[in-house]
């Protein structure tokens, strides 16, 4: 097969492009980034190609695509996320239109405003969203959906690579203290890189043509758990501190205010879409990939991810 990933240069990208180029499969890497580092994509011929610019005009004939390119951050202007989640899919589609087309989304499609319980496909998208991100990512998926795409909805993904989950929760820890939302015993399903490049895989070369399909570790964990294993496991001398969501909804409001008055570019420390992702139970039904895809998720562990 020959296969093209976009988002190449990022964490994910990169990851599905050195598991292809690992089964010997013609891989064609396409990112932002001018240059890579040629072990990021498993040594594929890499192309720096801006989605939110138009279609690629010499596209190499290729028998799927894996769609991983688009905005990783919950806060930004409106027209900045659109263009790089539903302008940039838009110009995939496009520039490889005869392809099967796998369109990396999230799970941040479902319902902000209510708890998602072992939540199935259908169930998103939704008419409401708290922010341009999540109305985005529903937005593209509409359009792939159009085109008879695979969609792949993961949560929360992390592993080695990862720079935006492990991250911002290492950068809230203040001395002894990890400030939190919630009660802590909320549960929460959270995707390991392996396991989403294994769904990744699975959708570009299988014989599932078409359909939406959560993508997530074989099980759940509790917030409080993950983030004490967390700071254990980095030798961070903390401990979680849980604000009711009631209380922090209202102070996120504020802080956003402010933040966007003063229009800085970086988000506040606290915000609603964050809060929605972890005060309440955010966890996915992923029996239709396992049933449709062969999807066999790896055991995982969210704190000990090595290399991370």
């Amino acid at each position: 097969m020959r296969i093209a990933v976009t988002g190449a240069s990022g964490f994910v990208g990169g990851a599905v492009c050195r598991a292809l180029a690992a089964q010997g499969i013609t891989t064609y890497a396409f990112g932002r980034r001018l240059t890579v580092d040629p072990a990021h994509v498993g040594s594929a011929p890499y192309r720096s190609w801006d989605l939110a610019r138009g279609p690629l005009q010499d596209a190499p004939r290729v028998d799927a695509v894996v769609h991983c390119a688009g905005s990783v951050t919950d806060w930004g202007p409106a027209p900045t996320l659109f263009a790089a989640n539903l302008t940039g899919t838009r110009t995939a589609l496009e520039s490889f239109p005869d392809a099967r087309f796998v369109h990396v989304s999230t799970a941040s499609v479902y319902d902000p405003f209510r708890p998602s319980v072992m939540v199935r496909e259908d169930e998103a998208p939704v008419s409401r969203y708290m922010n341009a991100y999540g109305a985005s990512k529903a937005a593209a998926e509409r359009l792939a959906r159009e085109h008879g795409a695979i969609i792949l909805r993961p949560h929360a993904v992390y592993g080695p690579g990862d720079t935006t989950l492990l991250p911002r929760v290492l950068s809230a820890v203040r001395g002894p203290l990890l400030p939190a939302v919630g009660t802590g015993r909320q549960r929460v399903s959270l995707t390991s890189v392996g396991n989403l490049v294994q769904g990744c895989v699975l959708a570009a070369t299988g014989p599932a043509a078409s359909g939406v399909f959560n993508i997530a570790d074989a099980a759940p964990v509790t917030i409080d758990d993950a983030f004490r294993a967390i700071l254990r496991e980095r030798g961070v001398r903390a401990r979680p501190v849980y604000l009711p969501a009631g209380a922090a909804r209202p102070l996120a409001a504020l802080a956003e205010g402010a933040f966007l008055l003063a229009r800085r570019p970086e988000p506040p420390r606290i915000t609603r879409y964050a809060i929605s992702h972890l005060a309440v139970e955010r966890t996915l039904d992923i029996t239709a990939a396992e049933k449709t895809l062969g999807y066999d998720p790896h055991p995982t562990s969210f704190a000990g991810a090595a290399g991370w």
